[in-house]
């Protein structure tokens, strides 16, 4: 059981080296998917808002280290027009669904059960996580490096035009 904790720690931490191969950051990202709990959700409906979009696990430490400072800007920038999309890379959708309730994380999760395979981190070339993406309000990619000061990143962007 240690040498697969430590495995999925150390795929946690591999680089985000082709991310955007497949990208192109000067059209507005294109996402939709329904998530686990049945909700439509489509990208180009929150226009006007700043969006994260959170590929991570449940399995995933650096992830799991992530959800206080995410459920934190949420909680303070979601009034302000901030929306999180999350997609989840895990394979069980029971321990998906207990840890976001257990930790408050209400926005709306994409779940296939393919874990890397997961088709849309796939689609977007994701091959690390914990890997956020920060969205301005016209729909464009303005970072995919969230992490790094993540409520200072959607503050800015929340004051941008």
């Amino acid at each position: 059981m240690t040498k697969f904790i430590l495995a999925a720690f150390l795929l946690c931490l591999l680089p985000l080296s082709s991310a955007l191969a497949d990208v192109d950051l000067s059209k507005p990202l294109d996402l939709k998917f329904t998530a686990v709990d049945g909700r439509a959700v489509d990208l180009s409906k929150l226009r006007g808002k700043v969006v994260l979009i959170d590929f991570w696990a449940t399995w995933c430490p650096p992830c799991r280290g992530e959800v206080p400072n995410v459920v934190a800007a949420y909680q303070k920038y979601h009034s302000q027009g901030f929306a999180i999309m999350g997609v989840s890379l895990d394979s069980d959708k029971d321990a998906l669904l207990s840890f976001t309730k257990e930790n408050g994380m209400v926005w709306p999760q994409y779940f296939d059960g393919k874990g890397w395979d997961n088709d849309i981190s796939k689609g977007f070339g994701i091959d690390s996580i914990p890997a956020m993406w920060l969205v301005g309000k016209d729909g464009k990619v303005i970072t995919t490096n969230a992490r790094d000061d993540l409520a200072g990143q959607v503050a800015a962007a929340l004051k941008a035009p």
